[in-house]
């Protein structure tokens, strides 16, 4: 899969501008400011309806203007795609395919497989369980389509299980029957999110323990571990044992949005025993696991983003992952950095072909 041309117009810091692309490697350069970012940005709203950085969407229309519109042509084995995204303001963002809107952005999921490194990726290891579980949602859904129309649908029920805690407490009053119908879909969407929670990471560890050793010199052992509520007890059981928490607390307490990821390196917390090498280790590490996996259930390599790496990782870091481009298995490459002599050297040591765009 190809991006073979983008044109932005009202984009962030963008009026109107076009990039015609290279096969392999794309190289973004310029002082920071630029929007460098931005480019990138555009690339992953093709792929997701969505910024990776700011889901906000009037905060991506350029100040003084109504709308923005990401225009993306892509070649996909042998079919040319377009792809346009476009949003005005106080009104619905739109996502056409060939010209037709999407009636569900969900729909849109998984057909254009694209994977980000950026220094935000941090937050994984530093946020809380909901940025975890976020990626492990997204990575799942872009080969599952099911999957993610389950979560959606989990998501709703809790959404209105909550509102009905909230309103006995108001009203002080209560009615089993009513919560029942929400623990049964609960139960019935979050145990089937479970099990294939459970399988991913099943496939999954491997590929990261590969990738790990690949790209660190250590002699350390690093894990990733799925924790889960649902591995001691059923959802339907645990939502009805703690509803009288549930009824304080005004909350649902129970269930796969409670869900993590533990990441450690020799059986402790990476985030406070890991090295700033060994936690960018496994961070790109997962990343680059994202795309075997992504790459093994779609049967397509996925865009690969790398936003200012020169400036977070190591030269031998940054020249590793570049030289992944070099391999026939993966596909398309775009690098953001402040350095274009900096980026053009290292890229020529790969021996593709490649575009630079001084910004």
């Amino acid at each position: 899969m190809l991006l073979e041309k983008l044109s932005l117009l009202n984009y962030k810091n963008f009026q109107t501008e076009t990039f015609i692309f290279d096969p392999k490697i794309n190289c973004l350069v310029g002082h920071n400011g630029v929007g460098k970012t931005n480019v990138l940005d555009a690339i992953y709203h093709l792929s997701f309806g969505k910024s990776y950085f700011n889901p906000i969407t009037g905060q991506n229309i350029k100040h003084g203007e109504d709308f923005f519109v990401i225009e993306g042509q892509y070649k996909k084995e042998t079919r040319n795609e377009k792809i346009i995204v476009s949003a005005k303001r106080g009104q619905k963002k739109i996502i056409k395919r060939n010209a037709k809107a999407y009636e569900k952005f969900s729909e849109h999921i998984g057909f254009l497989p694209l994977v980000i490194i950026s220094p935000s990726d941090r937050d994984l290891i530093i946020e809380g369980s909901d940025t975890r579980r976020k990626f492990m949602d997204g990575v799942i859904s872009q080969g599952d389509s099911r999957y993610l129309h389950i979560l959606i649908n989990y998501n709703k029920v809790l959404a209105q299980r909550n509102s009905l805690l909230k309103y006995f407490a108001v009203n002080n009053t209560f009615n089993k029957d009513n919560i029942d119908i929400y623990n049964e879909q609960l139960h019935e969407f979050g145990s089937e999110i479970f099990q294939k929670r459970s399988v991913f990471l099943e496939e999954f560890m491997p590929i990261f323990l590969e990738r790990y050793l690949s790209i660190s010199n250590g002699s350390e052992s690093v894990s990733l571990e799925y924790s889960s509520q649902l591995k001691v007890k059923g959802l339907i059981q645990l939502l009805q044992e703690n509803i009288g928490k549930d009824k304080i607390t005004q909350y649902t307490n129970f269930g796969i949005h409670k869900d993590d990821l533990s990441f450690q390196i020799d059986g402790h917390p990476i985030k406070k025993f890991g090295s700033q090498g060994q936690q960018k280790s496994y961070l790109i590490a997962l990343k680059l696991a994202q795309f075997d996996f992504i790459k093994a259930q779609s049967n397509v390599n996925p865009i690969l983003l790398l936003d200012d790496i020169f400036d977070k990782l190591d030269e031998q870091r940054v020249e590793h992952i570049i030289s992944l481009v070099h391999n026939e298995n993966f596909g398309q490459l775009f690098i953001s950095d402040t350095h274009a002599d900096r980026t053009e050297t290292v890229i020529k040591k790969v021996g593709q072909t490649y575009k630079m765009f001084k910004l």
